[in-house]
């Protein structure tokens, strides 16, 4: 996990969710077991509020089944897409390379690894709206240096070169249900799933 400076992203948030001033963060994650099995990720959030919530829009994310892709769109609103990504070990550094665009993510720790527990909120749009996603992780903490190496003309170019970050391990991540917005501090919980007309049809009506 990466804190990196925006730097003229050229990014567009979702209908409802506002744009606050702050660094993104860049998150490359190897899940060895979830409710849809084993996957990569990596995903880029921006500090964003939906109304008077702050919290992180999610505005690239990639995961490597599609599985992964449907039950984040619909669950969340998660803009998931499904490519290729190949994570690579060398000793405590960590490397997680997106092929389709030649993106790589790299972080090496340094110092000792602490319990870290972390509160997070996610600011997403799925088909029926805007939603809040609540969430924790939990794990053992080193901080890291984490480097982006991302092509000249790429969206994501913005954000190469090396950044202050942590890497975790023995990660669990929740992520509670989506939430709909009500007040200024109140929020209701939404359907667990909302319908995405590109997720539910195909040319073939399948």
């Amino acid at each position: 996990m990466g804190v990196v400076r925006r730097r003229k992203l050229a990014s567009t948030l979702p209908a409802g969710i506002h744009r606050l001033p702050g660094p993104c963060v860049v998150t490359a994650v190897r899940y060895s077991d979830s409710p849809v099995g084993p996957y990569l990720e990596l995903a880029v959030g921006e500090p964003a509020r939906l109304g008077a919530r702050p919290g992180l829009c999610v505005t690239t994310m990639v995961v490597t089944t599609a599985e992964a892709r449907v039950g984040g769109r619909l669950n969340w609103g998660f803009p998931k897409e499904v490519g290729a990504l190949r994570w690579r070990s060398h000793g405590d550094e960590r490397e997680v390379v997106w092929e389709d665009r030649d993106i790589v993510v790299r972080g090496r720790p340094w110092g000792p690894a602490p319990p870290l527990l972390v509160p997070m909120r996610a600011l997403q749009r799925r088909g029926d709206g805007p939603v809040v996603v609540p969430g924790r992780l939990r794990g053992r903490a080193q901080l890291a240096r984490v480097e982006l190496e991302v092509p000249d003309g790429d969206a994501l170019a913005p954000l190469a070169g090396p950044h202050r970050g942590v890497l975790l391990s023995g990660m669990r991540f929740v992520v509670e249900p989506a939430r709909l917005p009500a007040g200024l501090t109140s929020t209701f919980r939404a359907p667990l799933r909302a319908p995405e007309p590109a997720l539910l049809s195909s040319p073939s009506g399948d």
